[in-house]
């Protein structure tokens, strides 16, 4: 028999709210806890904010988030990079409105107090006012503790926690792989776009390593592609896995052959990219760096979840920010190549607008199932959601549980650091 609990009487115990195989649906309705995951996660770890090609010169900003909490990432003179809050130390505005650009300072539009590009504040019109104990130095802008790692910039409130490398342990691998698609170039930020969600973050968190619904949701984007690529992208009878790498972090590989991009380049090229090889040695390049540029060009063959906000998802950054507790800004960001072939660059644009773009045949579908996921737990009865498939046929990869690419082993693999820290 159906047991129906009202969800008023659920316990907000993470103990209860996460299992080995399930999880509750308050998960994704509850206010309380979406605000103790502001301050347990958010504000406890290290989160994406950037990648070093979006700040590339002195001066060079963008604006970010962590959390709820805006900031500004930017490069200062001395090609230093800050992240500090997008607010004012006098009357809380914000410095910047503008999302990306480049500039000397920073000035709140309210009162005029101004501040350099580490942050420090330089001037604030008539201090007489203040009194000779003001320290301009004690009302600089709050700056977060900043790590990078092959060009991927972290920011954390917590002065405690391990350095940036050692929280990402064995995704570091991953994350060295997934950079190589700068085709012998370096890897930069192209277009994106941007849309909200009425859902909780964690139904998106929960999406980057679940393979079991690519052939269901996607079928669009599945018979929109020639044969050859058709036959690529199914891949849930293939060998394939999801492993779980430790904090929270894993990787699901849907297409071994394209895990590193540089091995096995003498393979035929597919179809759909023997155009661009074509006028890649029409403009003179080596037929190994065009076989070079052509691979990487299709992207890798996996997703990299990093536990909280962000994934390498085979050709693009796909960003989240927590907004509200039914609410989800998601940022898809092309990746192309700097310095790389103009053909190289258009063609990574249009694979990214064919899936990913608002016209597309992935993301629109993505984000219809997961509004309704989070229009059906909203109806005031709790059901567990269910994270056990494949929990019982787990093995040890090389970093730790490994399931088969359709198994929810990267989503048992998030909710245990939620867990961990939820309980912190």
């Amino acid at each position: 028999m159906n047991q129906l609990i009202d969800i008023k009487n659920i316990t907000l115990d993470p103990e209860r709210l996460v299992e080995s195989d399930k999880v509750a649906s308050t998960m994704y309705t509850s206010e309380v806890l979406f605000g103790q995951e502001q301050e347990k996660i958010f504000r406890k770890t290290w989160v994406w904010v950037a990648h070093e090609s979006e700040i590339p010169d002195k001066g060079s900003f963008k604006l970010s988030t962590v959390g709820r909490e805006p900031v500004i990432v930017v490069r200062d003179r001395k090609q230093n990079t800050h992240v500090m809050l997008n607010r004012c130390r006098h009357r809380g505005a914000t410095v910047c409105e503008i999302h990306k650009g480049k500039t000397s300072s920073f000035q709140c539009p309210y009162h005029g107090w101004g501040y350099g590009l580490d942050g420090s504040l330089r001037a604030i019109p008539h201090p007489e006012q203040y009194g000779e104990a003001f320290d301009k130095a004690q009302n600089s802008l709050f700056s977060l503790r900043t790590e990078t790692y092959n060009g991927m910039i972290f920011a954390t409130f917590n002065d405690d926690i391990e350095p940036l490398e050692e929280f990402l342990g064995a995704a570091k691998k991953w994350i060295d792989l997934f950079m190589k698609q700068g085709g012998g170039y370096p890897v930069k930020t192209m277009g994106e776009h941007q849309f909200s969600v009425p859902m909780n973050w964690k139904v998106q968190l929960e999406n980057t390593t679940d393979a079991y619904h690519f052939p269901i949701v996607h079928k669009s984007f599945l018979q929109s592609l020639d044969a050859e690529a058709e036959d690529t992208f199914t891949f849930l009878d293939g060998e394939g896995f999801v492993e779980d790498l430790g904090n929270g972090h894993s990787v699901m590989v849907m297409i071994p052959e394209l895990v590193d991009l540089e091995e096995d380049l003498e393979r035929k090229i597919p179809e759909r990219f023997e155009e661009l090889a074509e006028e890649l040695r029409a403009d003179g390049y080596p037929d190994d760096q065009v076989r070079r540029i052509v691979r990487a060009v299709g992207g890798s063959g996996f997703n990299l979840n990093l536990f909280p906000n962000v994934a390498c998802s085979m050709a693009f950054f796909r960003v989240l920010t927590p907004v509200a507790v039914d609410k989800t800004d998601i940022r898809h960001i092309a990746l192309g190549m700097e310095g790389g072939p103009d053909a190289a660059n258009r063609l990574r644009l249009r694979l990214h607008e064919h899936f990913q773009g608002p016209m597309g045949f992935g993301s629109p579908d993505d984000a219809e199932v997961w509004e309704r996921i989070q229009r059906g737990v909203e109806g005031g009865t709790e059901l567990p959601i269910l994270v056990n498939r494949g929990l019982e046929k787990e093995e040890q990869g090389e970093a730790g549980p490994r399931g088969h690419v359709s198994d929810e082993t990267g989503m048992r693999a998030a909710y245990g650091m939620w867990k961990r820290m939820m309980q912190e």
